[in-house]
């Protein structure tokens, strides 16, 4: 890209709330019920049906505002937002324009190795719509069909500022947005299955300009790898339209990550286009100050604060708190197996290394599934702190532990899997290896040190792996210093 434009990127991320029933009726949310099996008069929008705001939804969205900074207004108001598509089924969503839920928030983010905080304009609650399936891919479907069991799910949109100036950015604040939302328990992040969604809006304009250039809006990115490829993608064809005088047209458009690239779905619409008005079937909403109090008494530590204490009371790298903070779920297993083992560097560098290998993810679901409880990990971490077994040793152990879910003190007794720590049989193991190996002796008396690592290798062999490695370099250097 041609270094005289300037990046100018902001995101609505739509999340998926965890409520058991919908916006504005009793209907369940649940995923992956037959199609239409979900849905009552008020969420299909037959004449004469009321809507009922869904009390827990409103709860879920204030606790999410103060998370991220929001002022909670006091006074807000649910609107008709007008537009037609197939699969919502009053032809208008019910949402929040003027009067939105909460305003003016931020987060800090860290991308290429600099902090930012990204402006928060808005969050607002709406209802999702319904879904199209179709028969083939979009092109090729002779056909759709219409599931509305989606319809009238609780969504919560929070809209960034235009902050953002490269697409590493956008991704690091919609993985931060995540981790909050999930730390919270308002929504599960599943990308994959639509419970998070993110459309980014990106335009380029001449550096030190002060106006924006023409916005572009892009939808159909279902990962965090998606979202910064598209916006890649899209910066690269905005930037060679304007070094030939096209003009960028305000549209929609989908990211395709087969072809890598952006089509456009339709004209980007204006607020006046959706001929927002009051939903004349709700009340106003009235958020007291004491409701507010309340929510943000259950706040949970969120993933910047535990990161930094993880830094400071447990000594871990940037890197590794980073990690091990992503998700609320495994900051929780690492932690109960530290209580267990008291070895927070151990505990983490077996979190991060042998236990996500096995892992299918790091959510909430893949730990709650884990063979692994934290406490038998951390059984394990003592079994090679107390010199019980060795380093090497456990690796297999844990392999045996993940597959069968046993703990490792059993494995290790009826294996006879315990570390041979004996000085004499040691020495024994070593004087064997020793003459056997003359000239690596002779290369190790003639300076080369490499020679040393060798013949502990030998002794480690000659004992399946389970000589005590400190004991064996200690024996074997005395040893070979009176040779």
């Amino acid at each position: 890209m041609s270094g005289e434009y300037e990046v100018v990127i902001g995101l609505e991320v739509h999340a998926q709330l965890l409520t058991r029933t919908k916006m504005f009726c009793g209907c369940s949310t649940a995923f992956g019920a037959p199609p239409n099996t979900q849905t009552c008069p008020v969420c299909q929008g037959m004449p004469g049906s009321l809507p009922v705001i869904n009390r827990r939804a409103v709860e879920f969205g204030i606790k999410t505002a103060l998370a991220i900074g929001c002022s909670v207004n006091a006074d807000n108001r649910f609107a008709r937002k007008h537009y037609y598509y197939p699969d919502m089924p009053k032809n208008y969503q019910i949402s929040q324009y003027e009067e939105p839920l909460a305003v003016h928030g931020h987060l800090d983010v860290e991308a290429a190795g600099a902090a930012r905080r990204i402006g928060i304009e808005r969050l607002h609650l709406e209802e999702d719509v319904g879904k199209l399936v179709h028969e083939g891919s979009l092109e090729t479907a002779q056909s759709s069909q219409v599931d509305f069991n989606r319809a009238g799910v609780p969504l919560m949109e929070i809209v960034s500022k235009p902050d953002m100036r490269a697409p590493e950015e956008a991704a690091a604040y919609l993985r931060a947005l995540r981790a909050i939302v999930v730390y919270l328990g308002v929504c599960d992040g599943n990308m994959e299955e639509g419970s998070l969604r993110c459309d980014a809006n990106i335009s380029l304009r001449k550096r030190g300009a002060a106006e924006y250039g023409t916005k572009v809006e892009i939808k159909n990115m279902n990962s965090f790898r998606n979202v910064q490829h598209a916006l890649e993608y899209e910066i690269k064809r905005q930037a060679r339209a304007l070094d030939t005088g096209e003009r960028i047209v305000q549209e929609t458009r989908l990211w395709d990550p087969d072809k890598a690239h952006t089509v456009s779905m339709r004209s980007k619409e204006f607020a006046h286009d959706y001929r927002y008005f009051p939903e004349p079937d709700l009340p106003p909403l009235d958020v007291e100050a004491r409701w507010v109090e309340a929510v943000r008494a259950t706040l949970p530590e969120l993933p910047a604060a535990r990161r930094a204490r993880f830094m400071e009371a447990h000594a871990l790298s940037a890197y590794d708190a980073d990690l091990l903070t992503g998700s609320r779920a495994l900051a929780d297993y690492f932690e109960a197996a530290v209580a267990g083992c008291g070895k927070p560097k151990a505990a983490a560098n077996w979190v991060l290394n042998e236990l996500l290998r096995e892992l299918p993810g790091d959510d909430e679901r893949a730990i709650a599934a884990c063979p692994v409880p934290p406490g038998n990990l951390a059984r394990l971490i003592t079994l090679i702190e107390d010199g019980t077994i060795s380093g090497r040793i456990a690796k297999d152990v844990f392999e045996k532990m993940y597959r069968s879910g046993e703990d490792a003190q059993s494995i290790v007794s009826r294996e006879g899997l315990t570390q041979v720590a004996d000085a004499g049989v040691l020495a024994a193991k070593i004087d064997e290896v020793l003459s056997t190996n003359p000239k690596v002796v002779k290369d190790y008396r003639a300076g080369k040190k490499a020679a040393l690592g060798f013949l502990v290798g030998q002794v480690m062999k000659s004992t399946d792996g389970k000589a005590n490695p400190a004991l064996v370099n200690k024996i074997l250097t005395e040893k070979l210093y009176k040779v």
